[in-house]
């Protein structure tokens, strides 16, 4: 084992606790038992083990740590700031306070923050997507001369992270495709907030993992130092296809023994024993208290792992200099430059006549704009052949081909999402996701964070309204484009035909700061070929057009989205000149045009308003006002063919016709 200074590190854990306890004890808030019990996994992971450079906190071949168990976020931020990572004393101070980088739970984009986690077992998810994405870029990138990709993944999670069922459904994931490069410490302290574990569960998590395909062993004493860094040695060494769990038997609160062992060391309660506990560990009075010793070891450190840094890049240096068709590659990866929405959407030829599903329609366009960018990934929840989204050069991802770059996650939609935020973290490559619309209701946590931490990935939902028919009201889902519509800063599209489909792939593909959903069709629609086709997709990137322009005094508006789109415009026809037929595919990139656009589109001397989806109507109001209508589905389907359920619903022209008299 490599040697280590035992001293400096045992002396770091005590001070990593005591930044701890004044931190929350001076925001009055916060979770006091993980920064505590595992301060000495900190003192080995950034004390010893991990490999990164503080003054690029982008480096592309760094080790990445993620804090599966969130809550516990004064860890991360204490051995962040020990560590010369990116955290002043000031940011520690200000923990939990508005405005700072030092947030109640980890956020993507704060100072050497690699994931926004809170949620448990979302970590877990992200950990394996950033495994599955190192390996992929190794494969990819790394030459038989240079090898620019060499890093490991490791994160620290709890109890709770390994009860929530997403964890498992990653964990088998990251064993059937013996993602090795993948380290996860488990806090085991057998207390969870409102109870011991005992109370919640009784299987043995080892041989869960084991059965998995994961490596795993147990320290009995978690606050070993020297046993926690062999263990990641060895875990880093075995390079055997296997990835790694290593359970620390720690005790929760460690070092303030009023609280610790309890469930009591989950909240700030250890408080206002702050005072005793930092005394009893040979802390000095002084608040946010870091000795020169400790200072003197991190330097040290860092001037270690600033040099690994600067030999790194002279491989890298020469890897761009041999192989520059792969740097501009890479580059645009790191850039994430996945091309512009106009330039994505130039690559897609037109459609002409047809009579598309929108999914089908969606093949078309994927398999475009991944001929076009080589980054370009495509994942499925075991549809692809329903949903569409298979890449067909592109080749399957798998142990024994890492560059493929069709990902089959199997029924795991949930961690389908987490896995593919995992991706985007990473960088470098654009992850989509793909499944039954109906299906996102399980992966909802994991798109929230998607929005939340901007991330560029994009969801293919398919089948997206009770026009999916016989298989019934499980399969027909009536809510699920408004609940994604309510999710912040995700840009959701409902195309009504090919051309707005092209659209929304190209926008999907292009995005940067944050998630997409395109909700398509599995029933054929028509394509509106009385439109231009770039009228449609032009109009596709405002959110909203004007499909159908009244030829006489405006009279009345009817606004559609998706498959509905086609009633609208033939409603028109029998309605008159006086009739406005508004394309609303997303109503999120309508909401940000200009006011002068809006009122063009929908203009508000016309009052005279009627909207049609086969959905709830709740989102519809904001448009239609007061005096106008709705035509949805307020209720869950029925099974029986598509089109009679439709009727059902009035779905149809003479119903939209009717409504608008």
């Amino acid at each position: 084992m490599k040697t280590i200074d035992l001293l400096s590190l045992q002396r770091a854990a005590n001070e990593a606790r005591g930044l701890a306890i004044d931190a929350i004890s001076g925001a009055k808030s916060g979770h006091m038992g993980l920064p505590l019990g595992a301060a000495e996994i900190g003192a080995a992971l950034f004390g010893a083990c991990l490999n990164f450079s503080p003054s690029d906190s982008h480096w592309i071949n760094r080790d990445r740590f993620v804090l599966s168990a969130g809550h516990g976020s004064m860890f991360l931020y204490a051995w962040l700031h020990l560590a010369n990572a990116g955290l002043t004393l000031d940011d520690v101070k200000a923990f939990r306070k508005r405005g700072s980088v030092t947030p109640g739970h980890p956020e993507f984009g704060c100072p050497c923050v690699e994931a926004t986690t809170g949620p448990l077992g979302q970590g877990i998810g992200n950990l394996v997507g950033m495994a599955l994405a190192a390996k992929k870029a190794a494969a990819v990138f790394n030459t038989s001369a240079h090898k620019i990709f060499d890093q490991r993944i490791v994160g620290l999670c709890g109890d709770g992270c390994l009860q929530e069922g997403i964890s498992y459904e990653a964990a088998a994931f990251a064993g059937r495709f013996a993602l090795d490069n993948l380290i996860l410490f488990y806090d085991s302290n057998d207390i969870t907030l409102d109870a011991p574990c005992s109370k919640t569960q009784a299987e043995d998590v080892q041989l869960r993992f084991k059965a998995a395909g994961w490596d795993v062993c147990q320290l009995d004493d978690g606050h070993d130092i020297e046993a926690l860094v062999k263990a990641y040695e060895n875990a880093k060494a075995a390079t055997n296809g296997r990835p790694k769990l290593i359970v620390c038997k720690t005790l929760i609160g460690k070092g303030v023994p009023e609280v610790e062992g309890t469930t009591k060391a989950h909240g700030e309660g250890g408080g206002k024993f702050a005072d005793s506990a930092r005394k009893a560990m040979g802390l000095p009075e002084e608040k946010f208290y870091v000795s020169p010793e400790t200072r003197a070891y991190f330097d040290k450190v860092t001037a270690e792992r600033e040099a690994a840094y600067a030999a790194w890049r002279e491989t890298y240096a020469a890897w761009r200099q041999a192989n520059p068709q792969l740097a501009g590659t890479l580059d645009r990866g790191i850039a994430g430059d996945h091309g512009s929405a106009e330039d994505n959407m130039a690559a897609i030829p037109p459609y002409g006549a047809n009579n598309n599903a929108t999914r089908v329609s969606g093949e078309i366009a994927l398999n475009v704009l991944a001929e076009k960018d080589p980054l370009l990934l495509a994942g499925s929840a075991d549809l692809f052949s329903s949903v569409k989204t298979y890449i067909k050069n592109g080749g399957d991802y798998d142990v024994a081909t890492p560059e493929g770059r069709n990902i089959f996650y199997g029924i795991r939609e949930h961690a389908m999402v987490a896995i593919s935020n995992g991706i985007a973290y990473f960088g470098i490559f654009k992850p989509m996701a793909s499944t039954f619309l109906t299906f996102v209701g399980y992966a909802l946590g994991s798109v929230r964070v998607s929005a939340l931490a901007k991330l560029p990935v994009f969801f293919v939902l398919t089948h997206d309204s009770v026009a999916v028919g016989e298989d019934g009201p499980t399969h027909q889902p009536v809510e699920l484009v408004s609940t994604l519509r309510c999710i912040p800063n995700l840009d959701v599209f409902r195309p009504g035909d090919s051309e707005e489909t092209a659209a929304a792939y190209a926008y999907a593909a292009s995005r940067k700061d944050g998630p997409v959903a395109l909700c398509l069709s599995r029933q054929n629609l028509p394509a509106l070929e009385m439109l231009p086709v770039e009228t449609r997709r032009a109009g596709t990137l405002m959110g909203a057009y004007v499909a159908v322009k009244e030829t006489a005094p405006l009279e009345r508006i009817i606004i559609a989205s998706g498959s509905e789109l086609q009633y609208a415009v033939a409603a028109a026809a029998d309605l008159g000149a006086g009739t406005r037929v508004v394309s609303m595919p997303s109503m999120q990139l309508f909401d940000r045009q200009p006011a002068d656009y809006k009122e063009s589109v929908l203009p508000s001397a016309c009052r005279n308003r009627v909207a049609i989806e086969a959905g709830i109507t709740a989102m519809w109001w904001k448009y239609v006002g007061l005096d106008g209508k709705v035509l949805g589905t307020d209720s869950f389907g029925f099974s029986a063919p598509g089109a009679v359920v439709l009727d059902a619903f009035g779905m149809n022209k003479e119903a939209l016709a009717a409504a608008c008299r």
